[in-house]
């Protein structure tokens, strides 16, 4: 009876997870301040990209994955100094919080990844790996491995937050031209 006890509470044991991996960093907010620093007054805006704007965006072989996308514009006075985007793609299993901000000029000032839940592919946080897309805009390819270079045993993560972040940038260049950024 003892030993059939402790047989199932080592078969239970090894099937547990061994520890808790979501870490929550810090939230859209903190992340646009940090991108922004300059910034007196952020001003959050939904956004429904119709029909034409979600084909332009599929024309550029991007999939929009969704019509409806909160923008957070970042102005000093009356000036606009760019926007962030939150957003989640899925890693291996589960999903990786994100943001990255874009300035007025349509470069990529910064990604910050804002929860990661994964037990592997954390690498993805280093600011060397998020530094590569600072000052890429729309029409770079910002592409794993093209000019993303991937992290060994974070492939899944590094190709899906890659595709997201070309995503945004893809979406706010929409914006930019429909005149939604002033």
């Amino acid at each position: 009876m003892r030993l059939a006890l402790t047989t199932a509470i080592c078969s239970v044991a090894a099937m547990a997870p061994s520890g808790a991996f979501a870490v929550d960093y810090m939230t859209a907010e903190a992340a646009a301040k940090l991108m922004f620093a300059e910034a007196d007054r952020f001003e959050l805006q939904d956004w429904l990209l119709d029909a034409a704007q979600l084909q332009a965006i599929a024309a550029l072989g991007v999939k929009p994955r969704s019509a409806r996308w909160q923008l957070r514009l970042a102005y000093k006075g009356k000036e606009l100094l760019g926007v962030l985007v939150a957003d989640e793609v899925l890693g291996k299993f589960e999903l990786i919080s994100y943001a990255v901000g874009v300035g007025a000029d349509g470069r990529l000032r910064g990604l910050e990844i804002l929860a990661y839940r994964e037990s592997h592919g954390h690498e993805i946080r280093s600011a060397a790996w998020r530094k590569q897309f600072v000052g890429k805009a729309q029409g770079a390819p910002i592409k794993l491995g093209e000019d993303i270079a991937n992290i060994s045993g974070a492939t899944l993560s590094c190709s899906h937050v890659t595709d997201g972040v070309k995503r945004i940038v893809t979406v706010v260049e929409q914006a930019r031209r429909s005149g939604r950024l002033g």
